[in-house]
């Protein structure tokens, strides 16, 4: 890194130049027709600019202007004002448009194209310009400190570029204007070490007469200038999603039109400036910081409030006394704070409302009915308080209510019948409260409802077999309740359903209905815990999509099916019933025959083949269910512990846990090098064979048990929390772990092919990996994802998916593995990290924030996409052709040559997937699709034959 003396250097050597070049440009004498036309020839063809053709030159007296072209407007002396190409597509650079040559331009509007390079120290030519929008475009660099003799700019926007501070010299190779690498490398420098700067200059303090600063989504670290106090006339500040710091400046108070402040997704801190406190606005969002003190009380002291967000922060104190009677109010989001408050008594009625979240803080009173006045409201989520009372009629009657959570509350009552008359409704969580009575008949009419959570309550009776008739459910959830009777048939008329089926802790009897064959998109199934009778139906195992199945303390009986989900079970799944039989592990096998055989010698080998996979299976059975049911047990104790009691965290307390911890010992010769097969951040794997030819994984930490460092304690205990959480077919099985005497370990599921990252790298394997594998690699690893982010509650966030941690079975089936980095989007704690992941796959907002959300998988999910296609890390293809737009490339050019020719069919299939990786490299997180999305257009692709 660059010290100061020759940062400094190196800008008086950058600005001598610019004032050197620039000054030619000014004496040059180009006309403004010949300026554009010598920028035009600059760029690549483009159609949009076919109108700016030099007029004929018989006629030498008329004098050739560009005000009939496209984008241009002219005054009436013929001089160019106004150069407005917005959202046509442009591309190139401003580095060749010689703006000297534009005495009179007042409006410069290029957003929503794809130019790139920096911005040109020349653009501060344009003495007289009043209006600057180059946002969202892919511009790098700096802003230039020639900006300051733009003092009649009143707006500035360069939002949603990549603008940093001041870059290292070594990223211009040979004196270049550009930097070497492309834009998906300028979104990772931060992360690499080349950022030198990030600042917003002082000089920005020079145009005394901006109403408009916006610079969202770029890479500005460092506080903000104080300069800024001299643009008295501003009126509109974003500076949101960079990585400013530091405290909200007290000079900032001296604006006294600054009403709309937007610093959303930064790193501000402490308590908001006093000037916050009798300031009224019409936007103001602070969300995702990590501001502390009271929100301010006068927010909307002048009735003009339409947008207040201070979400995922830590402020404390009341709910701002303004916001009672805001009926200006459109949109609030305080969720995720330490607030306190009554949401009876601090809020009232808001006919323009529309989204409301108060979510996770610590409100109580009871639900007003004035909730059901806010007639505009789509979305109320209150989950996460201790909100008392009754579930008030009125708000069932709000007929633009599209989400409604109330869930982990204190509500009890029934549900109102009124609840139907919600025909917008696509996601009602009441769970976690203490709601009684019957489910209301009436939730059939809930025609749109996708998200159904009623669980952990006190609801008995029947399930109302309406509940069929709500056709676009993704996923239901009514366990832990008391309901009785049989399972309603009509649930398998939820097609839909996708993410869960969740039916356990009730009190439900009868057999599995067999419309549930009719659910072929379902993934998880969860029934136990009730009094279910009869066998379990073959069809469970024909159901493609299911990934989890749970059927354990039932009073099921019979064979368990062959095949399907039941290959990978779990036995504590299906434990705890009458009389099943099967080759599941702790069943006993079906239809052994007792007729005495003809031979001692036949009748001696059938009784040492019996005792033989007996012993087996109860080894195993004591191996891996001991680590199963002994981990979640002392988890349970260990999320109670404190930081005292650290050395004991995953101590396995039980009889025999001697001896499997000898016999691991044993079969890896004391971990032995020779049975090493692979090695990590936190320390090695070694392959593990017990009795029967079972092979296991250990993932043996480098420390010592009772030297581990807080990082790997954290990494270790992530993994056996999120393994264990989690049961998909693409997600590596934990079978258990162990912290005793000198050795940390985990054991889980061994697979034979290795690394994706590995197989890509030879050849031989790689060609092993045709096309038909790759597409069901990417999907299966879309799968897990999409499972992780979708049905695990809470959420689960992976940080590191690379080719690496993809590993394959013997008969090449993706498996996601090293959870060491993953974490849990609990509610109800910060989301905020350090950074993890690897260089090449990190998403680019890592570079400004360290929040963690389940689009950075997202993101990662692409770069791993085009890997399986191309063969290799896309990182050189990015760097050398995002300039021009790497949507422009053919995705057949990049297919990995080392396999033969594709079909069409194939090739269709790669299309899409070409197609959905680059829509996840979005740079904007909120653009990137979900993971659930992503899946089902993989799996509806998957379905057609090949």
């Amino acid at each position: 890194m660059m010290d100061h003396n020759k940062i400094s250097l190196f800008l008086e050597i950058h600005i001598a130049c610019f004032l050197l070049c620039s000054s030619y440009q000014h004496t040059s004498g180009l006309t403004e027709t010949a300026a554009l036309l010598r920028w035009k020839q600059s760029l690549p063809y483009q159609p949009i600019l076919d109108s700016w053709v030099s007029p004929p030159q018989a006629n030498s007296s008329v004098a050739q202007t560009p005000c009939s072209w496209r984008g241009i407007r002219c005054d009436s002396q013929g001089s160019v004002v106004e150069l407005n190409l917005n959202n046509t597509g442009l591309k190139g650079t401003l580095k060749n448009l010689n703006f000297s040559a534009f005495p009179n331009l007042v409006l410069l509007n290029l957003k929503f194209n794809q130019l790139t390079a920096p911005i040109p120290e020349s653009i501060g030519f344009l003495s007289k310009l009043q209006y600057l929008d180059l946002n969202r475009n892919y511009l790098n660099g700096t802003i230039p400190l020639s900006l300051s003799n733009l003092t009649q700019l009143y707006e500035l926007d360069l939002s949603q570029n990549y603008i940093t501070g001041i870059l290292d010299p070594r990223l211009f190779p040979d004196g270049s204007d550009e930097p070497k690498t492309g834009l998906i490398g300028i979104k990772n420098l931060v992360l690499q070490g080349l950022l030198l700067g990030g600042k917003i200059p002082n000089e920005i303090g020079n145009s005394k007469q901006l109403t408009i600063l916006a610079l969202y989504q770029n890479s500005f670290y460092g506080p903000i200038p104080f300069s800024l106090g001299n643009c008295t006339h501003l009126n509109i500040l974003s500076l949101a999603a960079n990585s400013f710091s530091g405290t909200i400046p007290p000079i900032l108070g001296r604006l006294p039109n600054l009403t709309d402040v937007r610093v959303f997704f930064n790193n501000f801190c402490g308590p908001l400036p006093q000037w916050f406190q009798n300031r009224s606005f019409t936007m103001l969002n602070l969300s995702n910081n990590n501001f502390t003190g009271h929100l301010p009380p006068q927010v909307c002291k002048d009735g003009s409030l339409l947008e207040f967000t201070a979400a995922y922060n830590s402020f404390t104190g009341p709910i701002p006394m303004s916001l009672r009677n805001c009926t200006s109010l459109v949109r609030l989001r305080l969720e995720h704070n330490q607030l306190t408050g009554d949401v009876d008594k601090d809020f009232g009625v808001y006919p323009n409302l529309t989204y409301i979240d108060l979510s996770y803080n610590r409100l109580q009173g009871m639900l007003s009915t004035n909730w059901g006045s806010c007639k505009s409201l789509q979305n109320l989520n209150l989950a996460g308080n201790s909100i008392v009372g009754i579930l008030p009629g009125e708000i069932s009657q709000l007929k633009h209510l599209q989400k409604l959570d109330l869930s982990s509350n204190l509500i009890y009552g029934e549900i109102p019948r009124q609840i139907g008359i919600t025909s917008s409704l696509y996601y009602l969580h009441l769970g976690g409260n203490n709601l009684s009575g019957l489910i209301p008949k009436d939730i059939g009419k809930l025609s749109s409802l996708q998200s159904l959570d009623l669980s952990m309550n006190s609801l008995r009776g029947s399930i109302p077999y309406q509940i069929g008739d709500c056709y676009e459910l993704l996923n239901l959830n009514l366990s832990n309740n008391y309901f009785t009777g049989k399972v309603p048939y009509q649930i398998g008329n939820l097609v839909a359903l996708q993410d869960f089926l969740d039916l356990s802790y009730n009190s439900l009897s009868g057999e599995i209905p067999v419309d549930f064959s009719k659910l072929n998109k379902l993934i998880s199934l969860n029934m136990s815990r009730n009094n279910l009778s009869g066998p379990i139906p073959n069809f469970l195992a024909t159901m493609l999509s299911l990934s989890s199945i749970n059927l354990s303390h039932n009073n099921l009986k019979g064979p368990v099916p062959d095949g399907g989900i039941f290959n990978s079970t779990n036995p504590v799944d299906l434990s705890n019933n009458k009389n099943l039989c099967g080759r599941i592990q702790g069943l006993k096998p079906c239809n052994i025959s007792t007729t005495k055989s003809h031979g001692g010698t036949n009748r001696k080998k059938m009784v040492i083949a019996i005792t033989s996979s007996l012993a087996v299976a109860l080894f195993l059975l004591g191996v891996i269910g001991n680590f199963i049911v002994l981990y979640k047990r002392n988890l349970r104790a260990v999320e109670h512990n404190t930081g005292h009691n650290e050395e004991n965290l995953f101590f396995i307390c039980h009889s025999d846990g001697s001896i499997m911890y000898e016999d691991i010992i044993e079969a890896t010769g004391n971990f032995a090098e020779k049975y090493c097969i692979g090695e990590g951040a936190f320390g090695k794997v070694y392959k593990l064979i017990l009795p029967g030819d079972k092979k296991f994984a250990v993932k043996k930490l480098i420390c010592e048990a009772d030297d581990l460092d807080m990082e790997s304690i954290k990494a270790f205990k992530s993994e056996i929390k999120a393994l264990t959480e989690t049961r998909h077919r693409n997600i590596v099985k934990l079978y258990g772990f162990c912290k005793r005497r000198s050795h940390t370990f985990l054991i889980y599921e061994y697979m034979e092919r290795g690394s994706l990252a590995d197989i890509l790298r030879n050849d031989k394997e790689a060609s092993e990996l045709d096309w038909s594998k790759r597409f069901n690699t990417i999907l299966g690893v879309a799968q897990a994802l999409s499972y992780m982010h979708h049905d695990c509650e809470p959420p689960i966030v992976h940080r590191d998916i690379s080719s690496k941690n993809i590993l394959l079975s013997s008969n090449l089936e993706a498996h996601v593995s090293d959870f060491g980095t993953a974490r849990f989007l609990k509610v109800d704690s910060s989301i905020w990290t350090t950074f993890a992941g690897t260089y090449g796959y990190a998403a680019p907002e890592l570079a400004y924030t360290m929040a963690v959300t389940e689009k950075v998988d997202v993101y990662s999910f692409g770069v791993l996409a085009i890997e399986v296609l191309m063969g290799e890390h896309p990182g050189d293809l990015m760097s050398r052709n995002l300039n021009d737009g790497i949507n422009q490339i053919n995705f057949k050019e990049i297919l990995d040559s080392r396999l033969s020719s594709t079909n069409q069919q194939n090739l269709k299939k790669f299309a899409l997937i070409w197609d959905l990786a680059l829509s996840c490299l979005q740079a904007n997180p909120q653009s990137r699709p979900t993971m659930r999305g992503v899946a089902q257009l993989m799996e509806k692709e998957s379905s057609h034959k090949t």
